[in-house]
């Protein structure tokens, strides 16, 4: 199987050409899934609190899985992710249940750690990939 190696550079730039909408969504995803975060962890009574949480649940791993994923196409680095996230809240949620200690912002916070480090990984990856090896020969 092979993967297409997608080429992020655009030919005007590095920064994103006017009107673009994908900077502005990626910033109000990231929004949503914060304000849900908060609200689950601060139990606030909210009617937006179910799904912005549930957004954050599914959101964040699912970015976090598609960050470590770069270099593949984005159709399938949507689908992996995606069903990545799925994964990830299912294991959260069993490890939890078979532990006797759910609760819901328990869940939230683990989510978070999990998709965190799941960052943390991709970045840290994606600089040792870039800098250049020293050598001593």
């Amino acid at each position: 199987m092979q993967t297409k190696t997608i080429n992020s550079n655009r030919s005007s730039g590095s920064r994103p050409a006017r009107g673009e909408p994908m900077p502005l969504l990626a910033g109000a995803a990231v929004a949503v899934g914060g304000v849900g975060a908060v609200l689950a962890l601060a139990d606030l009574d909210s009617p937006l609190r179910a799904p912005f949480t549930l957004f954050f649940l599914l959101g964040a791993p699912a970015a976090a899985i598609a960050a470590a994923l770069g270099r593949l196409d984005p159709l399938s680095r949507t689908v992996v992710a995606g069903a990545g996230a799925l994964a990830v809240d299912m294991l959260v949620a069993q490890t939890m249940l078979s532990l006797h200690v759910w609760s819901a912002r328990g869940g939230v916070v683990a989510v978070a750690a999990i998709s965190g480090t799941l960052f943390l990984l991709a970045s840290v990856r994606r600089r040792g990939a870039s800098a250049p090896e020293a050598r001593t020969d």
